[in-house]
């Protein structure tokens, strides 16, 4: 709508004193601003430190800034954060608040704006998902334990309302069987949350059970650490008498006694690669991924530390 000539006297001076374009400016003509929000279950957890490192690292470099906001593992709350980031014109959405069969939070629908689930994934939603292996992690931690003597072995696992409590339930059966051995319903018992306390009493129920084991596959490290907690308020020592593995490899857990073996998952990159798909995705203005790309699935791998040792004699 100028010449050249004009245009470039304008981009000099803009140049010279330093002149940035107002994001909310630029939003009232655009409808959106170079915002993107993101959405975790639960701000005390640190595995979501990294992914948002990982996030924030591949938006910056594209000129959008992130705003991250807890729903404290509520989906009335991840209704009421959803709504705010949408009035404030949010450009795109990364979500690791997805729960099975309640579809998107907050009245979000596919094609809405560009939406990108990061840690979850749901197959019947039609928008991408960047998670780690989880069959293949959980297939680790039991295939150790089972290296170590092991054959009584049983689950703590997560709320199954998310994909991450789901797949890893099921991938510990799956990991049992291939090694053999049979999975009765008293071997696997769901916690209420990803959290220490919730893991201590799911364990707790575990033990009030009578049920006999050896080795404990916590679906996360935090509730690895609740099992920590179980097991000496009934002077059950770790790894003496029982082994504990956990899931994640968050910060800390190398610092606990004893120091806790793990499946490590690259949460920067994961964070990192659904950052570049969002990007992708708001390229296009659509909430499909340039190649139809519904999940991205990242390898864990597994990190021996103290917690695990070979089975007791005679048990």
């Amino acid at each position: 709508m100028v010449n050249d000539q004009t245009a470039r006297r304008v981009l000099a001076v803009a140049d010279r004193l330093g002149y940035r374009p107002h994001p909310l400016a630029r939003g009232l003509r655009t409808n959106r601003t170079l915002t993107v929000g993101m959405v975790v279950p639960d701000l005390m957890n640190p595995l979501f430190s990294p992914i948002y490192a990982g996030v924030e690292t591949s938006l910056r470099e594209e000129g959008y800034s992130l705003v991250l906001a807890g729903a404290d593992d509520d989906e009335v709350r991840s209704q009421s954060v959803i709504t705010a980031l949408l009035e404030r014109r949010v450009a795109g959405l990364i979500l690791a608040t997805a729960h099975l069969e309640t579809g998107l939070p907050g009245g979000l629908q596919p094609g809405m704006l560009p939406i990108v689930l990061v840690n979850r994934s749901d197959e019947s939603l039609d928008v991408p998902s960047v998670v780690g292996d989880d069959h293949m992690g959980i297939g680790l931690a039991v295939k150790h334990l089972v290296e170590l003597g092991h054959t009584s072995i049983v689950h703590v696992g997560g709320p199954t309302d998310v994909s991450t409590g789901l797949t890893r339930r099921l991938a510990f059966v799956a990991a049992m069987h291939g090694a053999g051995m049979e999975v009765d319903p008293g071997s696997i018992v769901e916690s209420e949350a990803f959290r220490t306390e919730a893991g201590r009493e799911a364990c707790g129920r575990l033990l009030d059970s009578g049920k006999r084991f050896t080795a404990i596959v916590a679906a996360n490290d935090l509730i690895a650490l609740g099992c920590y907690d179980a097991l000496a308020e009934r002077g059950i020592d770790v790894p003496g008498s029982v082994s504990v593995t956990g899931y994640n490899d968050v910060a800390f857990v190398d610092r606990v006694t004893p120091p806790l073996t793990t499946v490590a998952v690259p949460f920067r990159q994961m964070g990192s690669v659904a950052g570049d798909i969002l990007l992708s995705e708001m390229a296009l203005g659509s909430s499909r991924f340039a190649d139809g790309t519904a999940s991205t699935l990242l390898r864990p791998w597994l990190v021996v530390r103290d917690s695990t040792a070979a089975v007791p004699v005679g048990s």
